[in-house]
């Protein structure tokens, strides 16, 4: 099948390390902030909360953009869980990571590609788990000096200083934790006639 006009490729965010990422692939994309009302819904898990919020992201700006492939990303993180949402703060981000220490923390990362056009949507959830180390109060508070990670769910950035605080992950995309399943998209990409190589 000849190819002959790609459709335009959205991401919705305006994550500088969502950007990042798809950098990687060296494919040409614009970035378009979704602005979308992030409140759970009553009694929905995590891994809902994510998928729900990716697809309307990507149903936001595919209503502007209607010949646009759209990325849509939300990620969640949970501890026992429960959703861990941005501290936003000094003092509730010290209350995260003094919560976390020890323990292991799931980062829910929802991946959506929305074809505007056909109206075609690929959706899913790629988990990823996170071991917190045995932190002292010091160290998390050198940390939170240091890096100020109060837009990040989980008060850590795992692609910064971040990854100091951390003893184990597991997870089939390392990718998926800073908050765009690359792997996942490749795939998705390739199932819309977009080949990365």
């Amino acid at each position: 099948m000849k190819k002959t006009m790609k459709p335009t490729l959205i991401l919705a965010s305006s994550s500088e390390f969502r950007r990042e990422l798809l950098q990687k692939l060296q494919i040409p994309f614009n970035s378009i902030s979704p602005r979308v009302d992030e409140t759970p819904f009553e009694n929905e898990k995590p891994h809902e909360t994510a998928l729900r919020l990716a697809q309307d992201k990507a149903r936001k700006i595919g209503a502007d953009y209607p010949h646009a492939l759209v990325i849509g990303c939300d990620q969640v993180a949970t501890l026992d869980g429960e959703q861990l949402g941005k501290p936003l703060n000094h003092a509730n981000a010290t209350k995260q990571l003094k919560s976390m220490r020890g323990r292991e923390v799931t980062f829910h990362s929802a991946l959506c590609l929305y074809n505007a056009a056909t109206g075609n949507m690929q959706a899913e959830v790629v988990p990823y788990i996170v071991r917190f180390r045995q932190l002292s109060d010091q160290q998390i508070e050198n940390y939170l000096n240091k890096e100020q990670p109060y837009q990040c769910a989980g008060s850590a950035k795992s692609e910064g200083l971040g990854i100091a605080l951390m003893e184990r992950m597991i997870g089939e995309d390392p990718n998926a934790l800073i908050g765009l399943p690359l792997i996942k998209l490749i795939n998705m990409l390739e199932n819309e006639n977009i080949s990365v190589l």
